[in-house]
C-alpha cells in the first residue's frame, strides 16, 4: 500500500488536525509543521503545506488523496471533491457586517448593494437568492476598512468571535451559514485507496462520536 497525502494548510487547522489525528490513532507521531519544508513524512502520509483556499484543487486533481478544508473554501471554489467528515475544527460563521446605522438600509429591500469580500462566489449566490443585484468589490486584507473608508456598503467575511469587528465599529448584519472544516477527498482515490481512506473515515467518525456523546453526559451532569 502506497502512502496517504494529506494537503493541509499551515498553522492552527495543521495543529489541530494532526491533534486530531493523533487522538484517534491515524498518526502514530507527533508532526512538526515549524520548518521551511513543504512535503512533511510521517509514517504512512505525506503531507503537503498549502494555503488553505488552495486544499480543495489539491485534492481535486488528485495531487492529495485527502485533504481539510473548512466550508467557506469548499463553497467558494465549488469543489469537486467527496467531503465525508465534519471534523468540528475550524468553526467559524460566514456573515454580511457593515456598520450600525446602515442595518436598517439593508433590510429595507435594497435594489442593489456595493459589497467587499474575499468570497465573491458566496456573496453572489447569497445576493442572488435575495433578489439583490450587487456589486462585487475583491479584497483581500483588512477588509473591515471597506465600509469605515466608503469603499463598500458592507462586507462578506468569516467571523469566529466578532472582536475584529467590534474593534472597527462594524457588526454583524445578517449569518449566511455556519463553517467547519471537513475531511474531503479525492474521487478516484476514495475507490483505489478505499481500505486506507475507509480506515482513516471509521476512526474519526468513531472519535468524534465518543466525544459527542461525552459533551452531552457532561452537559447533563
Amino acid at each position: 500500500m502506497g502512502k496517504i497525502t494529506v494537503a493541509l494548510p499551515k498553522g492552527r487547522l495543521f495543529d489541530q488536525t494532526t491533534d486530531l489525528f493523533l487522538k484517534c490513532g491515524i498518526l502514530q507521531e507527533k508532526v512538526d509543521q515549524n520548518s521551511r519544508k513543504l512535503i512533511l513524512e510521517a509514517g504512512d502520509f505525506r503531507f503537503l503545506l498549502v494555503r488553505a483556499k488552495d486544499v480543495p484543487a489539491y485534492v481535486e486533481y488528485g495531487v492529495a488523496d485527502i485533504g481539510v478544508a473548512g466550508d467557506d473554501v469548499l463553497l467558494e471554489r465549488k469543489a469537486d471533491v467527496y467531503r465525508p467528515v465534519d471534523l468540528g475544527i475550524g468553526a467559524c460563521t460566514i456573515m454580511v457586517a457593515g456598520l450600525p446605522q446602515d442595518r436598517e438600509r439593508y433590510f429595507s429591500n435594497p435594489t442593489s448593494l456595493r459589497i467587499s469580500t474575499k468570497y465573491p462566489n458566496i456573496a453572489r449566490d447569497f445576493f442572488r437568492k435575495k433578489g439583490i443585484k450587487i456589486q462585487l468589490i475583491e479584497l483581500y486584507g483588512s477588509i473591515e476598512l471597506a465600509p469605515l473608508v466608503g469603499l463598500s456598503d458592507f462586507i462578506v467575511d468569516i467571523v469566529e468571535t466578532g472582536r475584529t469587528l467590534r474593534e472597527n465599529g462594524l457588526v454583524v448584519i445578517e449569518e449566511i451559514r455556519p463553517s467547519s472544516a471537513k475531511l474531503i477527498t479525492n474521487r478516484i482515490s476514495y475507490k483505489t485507496k478505499g481500505k486506507q481512506i475507509g480506515d482513516i473515515i471509521e476512526k474519526l467518525e468513531t472519535f468524534l462520536e465518543k466525544e459527542k456523546k461525552w459533551d452531552t453526559t457532561t452537559l447533563n451532569i
